[in-house]
Formats: C-alpha cells, sequence, structure tokens
C-alpha cells in the first residue's frame, strides 16, 4: 500500500531523513521506533505532505504522492493523528469532528461518519457538545484518532498516542488500535514505547539518526539484542 525509497528530508539545512525505505502492506500494521530526534515524526510528516521531499519517492497505492499538498493526500486516503493529539480545543467534540470530515460533500454522508465514529467511541456522543480542551488526555487522543477517521483512510498515521497518558489509559488506546487493524484498517505506527509497539505491530523499522538501522517482523525485533538493549531497557 505504501512504499518509501531513498527518502530525504531537512529542516533548512539539516537533514532530518537521510535515505529512508520502506513499505507498509495492506492490512499490517507497521511500527516506527527509535530514541528522540531520530525522524520519526519528520517521516510521517512527509507522507501526509507537511515536509518537502528532497529526494527519493513516496508510493500510495501504486501512485507517486511526493509533492502532493497534504489535502490532495488526504482526499487519497492518508490521514494522521499528529503528536501531541493537536484537537482543536475550543471547538466542541462535534465540530473536532466534523473538521476532520472536510472531504464529504453532502451533510447525510457526514453524519454517517459520525456515527461511525461515536459507535468506535462511545465517550465522544457523550462529551460531543463538550470543548476539545476540556477533555481529559485519553479523551482528546480518542477525538484525534476519530478525527482522522472521519476522512474515511485507508492508510492512518500515528504519532505517539500513548504519549503523556497514564498506563491504564495506554493499554486502552492500543485496544482501539488493534481493533481498527481488525476492521481492516492500515496502520504505520510511531511510538517512544517500543516494547508495546513491537508486541502490536506485525513488522517493525528502527531509525537512528534519519536512517533505518534494523527492519523485521516485529516478534522478532523484540527478542533482538540491540533492540532490547538499546529501546527496552535491558542488559545494560
Amino acid at each position: 500500500m505504501l512504499e518509501l525509497r531513498d527518502l530525504v528530508s531537512a529542516y533548512g539545512p539539516i537533514q532530518a531523513l537521510k535515505g529512508i525505505s520502506l513499505r507498509v502492506e495492506e492490512g499490517e500494521i507497521v511500527a516506527l521506533i527509535g530514541a528522540n530526534g531520530a525522524g520519526k515524526s519528520t517521516t510521517l510528516m512527509t507522507i501526509s505532505g507537511a515536509r518537502p521531499v528532497l529526494r527519493g519517492t513516496i508510493r500510495f497505492a501504486g501512485e507517486a504522492i511526493a509533492g502532493d499538498p497534504p489535502h490532495v493526500i488526504v482526499a487519497r486516503g492518508i490521514a494522521q493523528v499528529p503528536e501531541g493529539r493537536r484537537i482543536f480545543s475550543r471547538l466542541t467534540v462535534r465540530e473536532n469532528l466534523e473538521m476532520g470530515g472536510f472531504l464529504q460533500r453532502t451533510r447525510s454522508a457526514l453524519e454517517e461518519d459520525l456515527k461511525r465514529v461515536f459507535s468506535a467511541f462511545p465517550v465522544l456522543r457523550e462529551r460531543q457538545v463538550q470543548l476539545g480542551g476540556t477533555l481529559s488526555g485519553g479523551e482528546q487522543q480518542m477525538l484525534a484518532i476519530g478525527r482522522a477517521l472521519m476522512a474515511r483512510p485507508r492508510l492512518l498515521l500515528l504519532d505517539e498516542p500513548s504519549l503523556g497518558l497514564a498506563p491504564i489509559l495506554v493499554q486502552h488506546i492500543f485496544r482501539i488500535i488493534r481493533d481498527l487493524n481488525r476492521q481492516g484498517l492500515t496502520i504505520l505506527l510511531v511510538e517512544q514505547n517500543a516494547r508495546a509497539a513491537l508486541q502490536l505491530a506485525r513488522r517493525a523499522y528502527v531509525l537512528e539518526t534519519g536512517r533505518v538501522t534494523l527492519e523485521g517482523e516485529a516478534a522478532a525485533l523484540l527478542q533482538d539484542s540491540r533492540v532490547r538493549r538499546a529501546y527496552l531497557g535491558e542488559g545494560e
């Protein structure tokens, strides 16, 4: 479904991605793990059109998308849940979700999508007239995911969904991600909690300073001594 080849992106003179190549097959959860500053979030933002591609290619469903603006990429079927959630704090829950459904041409289609999101996240139905900024951290994360789902994506880019959440809420969010995948949604997951990400994903890539240094089946990487030492806090 998604293929990156030799992808290079930068912030001014500083190269954040130094020739990344990866693929995501339809129906998979693929994880990107690595230390802060490794290029994980930049990878997602470059896929979604929020960062420029200096060199390399991005193909989605067989078509080149590098250089397309974000709204075109969303229309193609890719939606991103950004790090830190970034909901509209002064809009209600329902208004946040409606912003995510901006591509829908009819009110009936928008209402159908709202029903689907409320079915997946009943708490959002209960809070739909509440301002987004007054929700708990876990509820805001559900709202951010729900907003992305309003675009009817084929591929969901998830950036640090567990960030800042209590452990019990982290477990709940990861159950939601697993359920969405079981319903057919393909997911590319960036997650600082390497153990949880590798337990959830089918395959994974390890990024270090803008390069892929390891890749493979997630279960195998979970047992890799280099990963256990660097990202799971073991063997030190």
